[in-house]
C-alpha cells in the first residue's frame, strides 16, 4: 500500500502506542483543543509529548489530528531515522528526489466526496481558534499547491488560511517565498492563480513542502524522496491542478490577483510566537472540497513547539546539503528551538582554511531568508548540543574580529523587528550576523580543550557499578 497519514499512524501506533492519544469527549474549538496540548508538553504522566486525536471537535463530524510533528523523534521515524542521523538522511533523501505519479480519478481517496456549489462549506472541517489573540479560526497545516505561470512548474509551500466565509479563507506568504514569486507573475500577468489546500498526508508532504530548493518547484519530488516511492496524484475537480491522491481533504480554489482583491487578514500567532502582519491581504475562493469518506483533518498547533519542529527538520536538511555543496568541509547544522528552528543556525565543519567559516554562513543565509544569526564551530563541537556550542561563543569568538554584521538582507517578515526601507517602517529586511566561533587554524597556536581520555570513557562500563542511595545509610550513621 502506498505510504500516507494512515499507514505513518499505524506505523507509529504499533511500534510507539504511547505516541499517539485519543479524545472522545467533546471539546470546544476555541482554545480547548490547544489548551490541552499546552498542558501535555512539560507533563511527566506522558512522555514524548504525543499527538492526539480529538474525535468530536466542536461537534463536526470529522476528527481533528494535532501534534503529529511536534518531536523530531517522530519526524526521523518518518523517513526511516532516529534523531542522530536525521539531519544528513533528510539530505540524501531531499537530493534524491522521485516524480510523483498520476492515478486515475476513481482510485482516488480524496475524491470519495466532493463538494461543489452551495454545498461548498469551510466550516464543515473542525477549525480551530488556537492562540488568545488570534483573529479567528484557521487552517494551519496545507500544503498550497500552485503552478509557475511561465516554466509550468509545480511549487508547494505551506501557508496560514483564515476562515473568511463559507467558501472563502484568507493567504498570507512570505514575500521571500516562491509561492509569492508566482502569484507577483500573475498579478503582472493580469491571470488569477489557481490553487489547491492540501490537509492530512504522510508527515513527508508537509516537510517536503517547507524544503528549501534551487528555484521554483521541485517540492513533491522531494516527498518521492522523503517516502522513498513516487506520490501519487490526481487531476482536480475544478481547476487545473493535480493533488496528492491519498490525501484526507483537499479545497480546490482560486486567487483573483488584482491587488484590490483583499481582506483583512488577522492578527495570527506566528512562528516568532508574536502577532505580526495583520492587513489587507489575497484570499482564495473555493470552488470545490473534496475528501474521504471518512477524513482525518489535521492542524498544527500555530506559534507553538509543533510549528517549530515541523519547519525545523526540513530546512536543516536543506541547509545541510546545499551549504556542504558549496563548502565540502561542513559536517552539521542545528537549527535550535532557542530561535524557533528558524533564525538561529549552528553549523559545525572541519576548517580547512581561514575565512571558510563566513563562506559557509554566507551559503546558509542564501539557501533560508529566515536564518538571522549563523553560528560556526569546530568539528569537534555536538552542534545538537547547544551549551557546548555557546561555549565556543564564550572560549572561541572575540566580537571585533570574528562578528560579520550585514544589514538590509530580505529576511522574516514576521519577526517583529524587521525593516523597511527607512528604518523606522515596518518591512521584510533584516540585519544578518555571522558569528565565527571557530579556532585558527595551524601553524597557529590554540590550547586544547579538557577532557576524560575517550579511551577510558569507552572502556569503562557504568551500568551495574552505580546503586541507589540506600547504599549510602552506613555513611550517615
Amino acid at each position: 500500500m502506498a505510504k500516507d497519514l494512515r499507514t505513518f499512524l499505524a506505523e507509529l501506533n504499533s511500534a510507539t502506542p504511547e505516541q499517539v492519544k485519543v479524545v472522545r469527549k467533546h471539546v470546544d474549538p476555541e482554545f480547548e483543543v490547544t489548551a490541552l496540548v499546552d498542558k501535555l508538553e512539560d507533563d511527566p504522566a506522558y512522555p514524548g509529548f504525543p499527538a492526539v486525536l480529538f474525535e468530536n471537535v466542536g461537534g463536526s463530524d470529522i476528527p481533528l489530528l494535532i501534534n503529529l510533528h511536534g518531536t523530531y523523534e517522530r519526524l526521523a521515524r518518518s523517513i526511516g531515522s532516529d534523531v542522530h542521523s536525521m539531519v544528513p538522511e533528510y539530505a540524501l533523501r531531499e537530493g534524491s528526489g522521485v516524480k510523483p505519479v498520476t492515478v486515475p480519478a476513481g482510485t482516488a481517496p480524496v475524491q470519495e466526496v466532493v463538494l461543489t456549489g452551495d454545498d461548498i462549506d469551510v466550516g464543515l472541517l473542525p477549525l480551530l481558534k488556537h492562540q488568545e489573540l488570534d483573529a479567528g479560526k484557521y487552517i494551519t497545516s496545507a500544503v498550497t499547491i500552485c503552478r509557475d505561470s511561465d516554466s509550468g512548474k509545480i511549487n508547494a509551500g505551506i501557508f496560514r488560511h483564515q476562515q473568511q466565509g463559507r467558501d472563502q479563507v484568507g493567504i498570507q506568504v512570505n514575500p521571500a517565498h516562491h509561492t509569492a514569486y508566482v502569484l507577483r507573475k500573475l498579478r503582472e500577468q493580469q491571470k488569477p492563480m489557481e490553487v489547491a489546500l492540501v490537509i492530512g498526508h504522510h508527515p513527508a508532504l508537509l516537510m517536503g513542502a517547507v524544503s528549501k530548493l534551487e528555484g521554483i518547484g521541485g517540492e513533491l519530488d522531494v516527498v518521492g524522496g522523503l517516502l522513498g516511492e513516487p506520490l501519487e496524484m490526481v487531476p482536480c475537480k475544478t481547476v487545473d491542478l493535480e493533488v496528492p491522491a491519498r490525501a484526507e481533504i483537499v479545497i480546490e480554489g482560486v486567487i483573483d490577483t488584482d491587488p484590490d482583491a483583499t481582506a483583512v487578514e488577522g492578527p495570527f500567532g506566528e512562528y516568532p510566537r508574536f502577532y505580526t502582519r495583520t492587513g489587507p491581504q489575497p484570499y482564495v475562493k473555493i470552488t470545490a472540497i473534496t475528501m474521504r469518506r471518512k477524513p482525518i483533518f489535521v492542524d498544527v498547533f500555530n506559534a507553538h513547539t509543533e510549528h517549530s519542529m515541523l519547519g525545523g527538520l526540513p530546512r536543516m536538511g536543506s541547509i545541510y546539503r546545499r551549504v556542504k555543496e558549496a563548502v565540502p568541509t561542513v559536517t552539521g547544522v542545528h537549527l535550535p528551538l532557542s530561535g524557533m528552528a528558524r533564525s538561529h543556525l549552528y553549523l559545525s565543519m572541519s576548517k580547512r582554511v581561514e575565512g571558510e567559516p563566513k563562506l559557509a554562513a554566507c551559503a546558509a543565509l542564501a539557501v533560508d531568508p529566515l536564518l538571522k544569526h549563523v553560528f560556526v564551530v569546530d568539528d569537534d563541537v555536538d552542534v545538537f548540543n547547544e551549551v557546548e556550542t555557546l561555549w565556543c561563543l564564550a572560549t572561541r569568538f572575540q566580537a571585533d574580529r570574528d562578528l560579520t554584521i550585514m544589514p538590509g538582507f530580505l529576511g522574516g517578515q514576521l519577526n517583529p523587528v524587521t525593516y523597511g526601507h527607512n528604518r523606522e517602517e515596518k518591512g521584510p529586511m533584516e540585519t544578518k550576523l555571522i558569528f565565527d566561533c571557530t579556532k585558527p587554524v595551524p601553524p597557529a597556536v590554540f590550547p586544547p580543550s579538557c577532557r576524560v581520555p575517550p579511551e577510558v570513557v569507552a572502556r569503562v562500563d557504568h551500568r551495574g557499578l552505580l546503586e541507589d542511595g540506600d547504599a549510602l545509610a552506613s555513611y550517615l550513621d
